[in-house]
C-alpha cells in the first residue's frame, strides 16, 4: 500500500509538474515578440498540456478531478519559473531569458522522470514515466535550437556547411 501511494503522489506530481510548464509556455508565448519563439512555446504548451493529460489518466487519486477542471484551475501558487519568467516580463527582457529558463526546467523534468521510472513497479505507469521523459529531453532539443537561432548561433542544421569552408 505505501509503494502504491508513493507511486501515485509521484503521478500527480508529475501531473502538477506538467501542467505548471504548460502555463510557463503559455505566459511565455504571450509576451515573446519573435514569430518563431511564439511558435515553439504555442507547441510546448500544446504538448505539455498532452503530457499532463497521460498522467492524468493513469492517476487513481480523486483531488485532481476531471481532467478538463484540473487544466483549467488556477495554478496553486506562482512557480519558482513563473516567477523568474515575470521578472524578466518586468524586466522588459526578451524571450531568451525565458528560453534559458525553459533550458533549466526541461532539463530538471527530464531527471526527475526518468528517476521516478525507474522506482515504478507498475509497467504501465512506468512506461508513461519514460515516453515523457523523452519526450521532455526532445522539448529541451527543440528550446536548444530555437535559442540558437535566436541567439544568431550556427543551427546544427547547418554545421556541415560551416565545418567544410
Amino acid at each position: 500500500m505505501t509503494q502504491e501511494f508513493n507511486h501515485q503522489e509521484a503521478i500527480r506530481r508529475a501531473a502538477q509538474a506538467e501542467k505548471e510548464l504548460m502555463e510557463f509556455y503559455q505566459r511565455a508565448a504571450q509576451v515573446t515578440t519573435d514569430p518563431g519563439g511564439r511558435r515553439v512555446f504555442e507547441t510546448l504548451a500544446r504538448e505539455e498540456r498532452e503530457h499532463a493529460s497521460r498522467f492524468h489518466e493513469i492517476y487513481s487519486g480523486g483531488e485532481l478531478g476531471g481532467f478538463t477542471d484540473f487544466i483549467d484551475s488556477p495554478p496553486h501558487s506562482m512557480s519558482v519559473m513563473m516567477h523568474q519568467l515575470e521578472k524578466l516580463v518586468d524586466q522588459q527582457v526578451d524571450e531568451r531569458g525565458a528560453m534559458e529558463i525553459a533550458l533549466r526546467e526541461e532539463e530538471s523534468l527530464a531527471k526527475s522522470l526518468y528517476f521516478a521510472a525507474e522506482q515504478l513497479i507498475d509497467p504501465v505507469s512506468r512506461s508513461v514515466f519514460e515516453r515523457m521523459a523523452k519526450e521532455t529531453q526532445e522539448h529541451y532539443q527543440i528550446i536548444e535550437s530555437e535559442y540558437a537561432r535566436l541567439m544568431g548561433m550556427v543551427h546544427e542544421t547547418d554545421i556541415d556547411t560551416y565545418v567544410r569552408e
